[in-house]
């Protein structure tokens, strides 16, 4: 018997690079999604650099997406988000699993990411995937009029290559 909820089962889904045709739909994620989203150049620029960008699509949907950056041994996980209609689902779960196999294929040896101090719901999910709080970057995300929220930092050993 699966862990995952049964709505998982209910959507077939894949992943595509993430490309041009997909920038309309993730920025209206992406806007739905955060106080602060990312901009289309941001995303544009993560495609010119070569990131790791990956559409998880469900039929002409896109249910959510990640963006991450291939360092020496280790990747750092710049975004990844799910679409709020579709958000309790299992989807970031997927998305993580994923990004942790691509990351292995890169030889890497740490996955890392930051999360809004406030964003429990969001640790809760990494926790539950395996990574650990390692640090706190002060001041790191804007939060409106002026003020910044903290990251905490979580890594995922992912072995030795």
């Amino acid at each position: 018997m699966s862990a995952l909820p049964s709505a998982i089962h209910a959507v077939h889904a894949h992943f595509e690079p993430m490309g041009a045709a997909h920038l309309d739909a993730v920025l209206a994620i992406e806007q739905s999604a955060y106080s602060h989203p990312w901009s289309r150049g941001n995303f544009s620029d993560s495609m010119a650099a070569g990131y790791q960008l990956q559409c998880l699509v469900g039929g002409a949907d896109v249910l959510g997406y990640f963006v991450a950056m291939a360092g020496y041994r280790e990747v750092h996980l710049l975004n990844i988000t799910v679409a709020p209609a579709h958000q309790r689902q299992g989807w970031a779960r997927v998305m993580l699993d994923a990004l942790a196999i691509w990351s292995r294929g890169q030889q890497a040896e740490w996955l890392w990411l930051e999360v809004r101090a406030g964003n429990t719901r969001a640790q809760q999910i990494y926790e539950h995937c395996g990574f650990a709080p390692v640090g706190l970057r002060k001041g790191y995300y804007p939060a409106g009029q002026g003020q910044r929220e903290d990251a905490v930092v979580m890594n995922l050993r992912l072995g030795a290559p």
